[in-house]
């Protein structure tokens, strides 16, 4: 199943106190970027982000979950709805992401 635009436009709101953040279209799916730097997406209208030692310090309950088949797994964040929550999320990931 493909992510919806929808959900695409509403992470990517959600994300709108992070400065540098695109995303490009992958087969159905979006890649997230930050500054350049790889550091999620969406994957069947989930937000999913690489877990990197800051993401699990933030999440450390997070599930990980496979964006898709043969993946590396990936944390879930259901914080979604919590701006100032992903700003740091996204922020402190940035140095883990070298």
């Amino acid at each position: 199943m493909a992510s919806s635009k929808e959900y695409l436009e509403f992470v990517l709101d959600q994300l709108s106190l992070v400065e540098g953040i695109t995303a490009r279209a992958m087969m159905g799916e979006y890649l997230l970027y930050c500054n350049e730097k790889l550091f999620g997406g969406i994957y069947d209208d989930r937000f999913l982000v690489k877990p990197t030692k800051s993401a699990l310090e933030k999440m450390p309950e997070a599930r990980r979950e496979l964006p898709y088949d043969g993946a590396k797994e990936m944390l879930l964040v259901e914080e979604v709805d919590d701006r100032e929550f992903l700003k740091e999320l996204v922020n402190s990931m940035l140095s883990d992401l070298e």
